[in-house]
């Protein structure tokens, strides 16, 4: 059985498509991440998964429960943590906790042996109003709060979103954690590279989905000819090559440009082409998420 089922779920905003016919299911224990940029329709999704919202088209089941005819029996079960800092600021944190537990009908208690991995992590300043917390404490303290009922299934909408390389390292070990305790676990990110902790992933754009894959069979997908290319003229670079023969594509990857070709390419003739770069440096590369989710979006 499935803990999360989607099936051509549609949801607009006046003349906006969010969500235009989303199907995909998520296994019981699954760690499962939806990749994509802003606009992709993350949020309404974890909004309609969370009852927050009601679709348009198509149904989802969350813990087996439909989520418009039993939405209160699904608030009771899922831990929602959404993109924005959503706690009281004014509260003090071990208050928060309190209050979202006695909003749930359990004691702090109850549940402290499923939090007190990353609750312990901020014991320390549990005085202090949540408001005045730094970026990581505010992500430990939402987490907390969110499981703090022993939900089934937890929702995270971009929860390292401006949050320092660090906490995002905890805070994905954190979900590893949690994933042992057989939470599934349903999260949102826009960086490719958190990709590779979770079980499988889908990547997202403009409402759709794109595939849906185990990080490492997303990857295997990608079967062009890659190269990465850099000169100190970065922009003229990335101009000059996208004119070249047998170049598909030509986009900035990190301080170099990634450079995709077919089988009209000739490696030697592109360096020719390009003879005016006397500091070009063209290497093989090894395709990442990022190069299979940009070919899909220019399909």
């Amino acid at each position: 059985m499935y803990a999360i089922e989607v099936n051509n779920l549609a949801k607009s905003y006046g003349r906006v498509q969010a969500l235009d016919g989303v199907s995909f299911a998520v296994r019981r224990g699954e760690l499962f991440g939806l990749i994509g940029p802003d606009g992709a329709g993350k949020t309404t999704l974890f909004r309609l998964l969370t009852t927050l919202l009601l679709p348009d088209g198509g149904e989802a089941k969350v813990d087996g429960l439909d989520v418009v005819k039993d939405y209160l029996a699904i608030r009771s079960r899922v831990g929602y943590m959404p993109g924005r800092f959503s706690l009281y600021p004014d509260l003090s944190v071990e208050e928060n906790l309190g209050f979202f537990a006695a909003l749930f009908g359990v004691g702090v208690e109850e549940s402290y042996d499923l939090v007190e991995p990353i609750y312990k992590q901020i014991a320390p300043f549990r005085t202090r109003r949540a408001g005045k917390l730094s970026g990581g404490m505010k992500q430990k303290l939402a987490l907390s709060c969110a499981l703090i009922h022993r939900p089934s299934v937890l929702f995270l909408d971009e929860p390292t979103t401006g949050v320092d390389a660090v906490s995002r390292c905890e805070f994905w070990d954190m979900l590893a954690g949690l994933k042992q305790r057989g939470i599934t676990i349903l999260v949102s990110t826009p960086y490719m590279d958190e990709a590779s902790r979770c079980d499988r992933i889908a990547l997202c754009n403009e409402g759709h989905i794109l595939g849906i894959d185990t990080p490492t069979g997303i990857v295997g997908q990608f079967r062009s000819p890659l190269y990465a290319i850099r000169s100190r003229r970065t922009f003229a670079l990335l101009e000059a090559a996208r004119r070249q023969q047998g170049v598909v594509q030509c986009y900035p990857f990190g301080e170099s440009h990634h450079l995709v070709v077919d089988d009209t390419f000739d490696k030697e003739q592109f360096v020719r082409a390009l003879s005016d770069f006397e500091d070009l440096h063209i290497e093989p590369a090894t395709p990442t998420i990022e190069d299979v989710f940009i070919k899909l979006m220019k399909r």
